[in-house]
């Protein structure tokens, strides 16, 4: 009964009004696509699993998926087994490269007017599992991952002490706030250090680097806004 329910309101969604042009935005929205969304409705995909169909659905190899993102395909090839997860930025590079929104990547969502994410409801995404990510930088969590469509991503980001420092490129823009602890903003040459309260906006178009500074883990509210389809 609920499945039959919620291929109801996916057909509602998927069909074009009354005197009105279809339109395909999107994969989501693309009625050939209805079979690929109904399986989710009933199992969630892992995000490397939703990579590697979306890659195989765009006929692309993942040699190809290399040299459009810049990633090399070794780690291409552990994103897709679910081995590690790709950073932010490899994610908007990754979504631009397959015409995706990022945000399918970590949850496609529903179509709803408003979302709600309770704070003990967050899920926590650590990039190479708990151990090696307390080595590698950052934790992130996402604050709306079942609103479908959204044109921005907003998380919750825990930087650890670091000593390594990765640059990232990529479309779109970016804004952190603080919210405790302290943090380092590199974008090309210019150098900030943030605080609780101190906030940033930049063009994430710029090399830029976010790390966090001392010995205290440092939590930031992030928003991507990424340009993407």
């Amino acid at each position: 009964m609920k499945k039959e329910k919620a291929k109801r309101k996916i057909s509602a969604r998927l069909s074009p009004a009354k005197g009105k042009a279809a339109r395909h935005d999107d994969f989501l929205t693309d009625q050939a696509n209805l079979t690929h969304l109904e399986g989710m409705i009933e199992e969630k995909e892992s995000l490397g699993n939703r990579i590697r169909r979306v890659r195989q659905e765009r006929g692309l190899t993942i040699k190809d998926l290399s040299s459009r993102t810049g990633i090399d395909t070794a780690a291409l090839e552990r994103i897709e087994s679910s081995e590690t997860i790709p950073a932010l930025g490899q994610l908007v590079r990754l979504g631009r490269a397959l015409d995706m929104k990022m945000g399918y990547f970590i949850s496609p969502g529903i179509d709803q007017l408003m979302t709600v994410v309770r704070k003990d409801a967050r899920r926590q995404i650590s990039r190479y599992g708990e151990t090696k990510s307390m080595q590698y930088g950052y934790f992130y969590e996402s604050l709306a991952p079942e609103k479908a469509d959204r044109l921005m991503e907003p998380f919750i980001v825990t930087l650890v002490p670091t000593d390594k420092e990765e640059f990232s490129t990529h479309s779109g823009q970016e804004f952190l706030y603080v919210l405790e602890g302290e943090m380092k903003v590199q974008v090309g040459d210019r150098v900030e250090f943030l605080k609780p309260g101190d906030a940033v906006y930049y063009d994430s178009n710029q090399p830029h680097l976010v790390r966090c500074v001392g010995t205290n883990v440092t939590k930031i509210l992030a928003v991507l806004y990424t340009g993407s389809k």
